[in-house]
């Protein structure tokens, strides 16, 4: 089941991003994660974050499995899903909840920041690469690419 996310969701998604990031497999190695994600986000600066934002979440066996957001100007920030559940067209599902609410807003392209492990998915969805990047976190290089999505609306 896929839905719109509501603020009794938030503390579930910051689960979800950490499980995503810390476990599972990766191309970054464990230092690299923990400098992504020491402890999943919770309380009022991380529901703060995911209500300016359109957020989709993603059930599995009842449970909040994975979850993506939208700035309103077409920004993907968030996409996460929990290792148990890849695989399983949640990416896909959480995407096309996405992108249809893009094109409700008249957006023209979305665009993200993506990790090693998403750029495959978001290819997969019709995003090209625009650019590659390297940031730092707590002392970690983790490299990502900036990849867009063109929209017809």
């Amino acid at each position: 089941m896929i839905r719109i996310a509501t603020k009794a969701d938030f503390d579930a998604l910051g689960r979800v991003m950490y499980e995503a990031i810390r476990h599972g497999p990766s191309a970054y190695t464990q230092a690299q994660r923990a400098a992504w994600i020491d402890a999943p986000p919770l309380g009022p600066a991380w529901h703060a974050k995911l209500a300016a934002q359109f957020v989709v979440v993603g059930f599995d066996a009842g449970k909040a499995a994975g979850f993506m957001s939208l700035h309103p100007d077409g920004y993907l920030d968030l996409a996460y899903i929990v290792p148990a559940a890849r695989g399983a067209n949640m990416f896909q599902s959480l995407y096309a909840q996405i992108e249809r609410h893009a094109i409700t807003q008249g957006l023209h392209r979305i665009w993200v920041d993506a990790s090693l492990m998403a750029q495959p998915a978001f290819t997969a969805v019709g995003f090209d690469i625009m650019r590659h990047d390297v940031v730092e976190r707590a002392g970690q290089h983790l490299a990502r690419a900036e990849m867009q999505k063109r929209l017809s609306v």
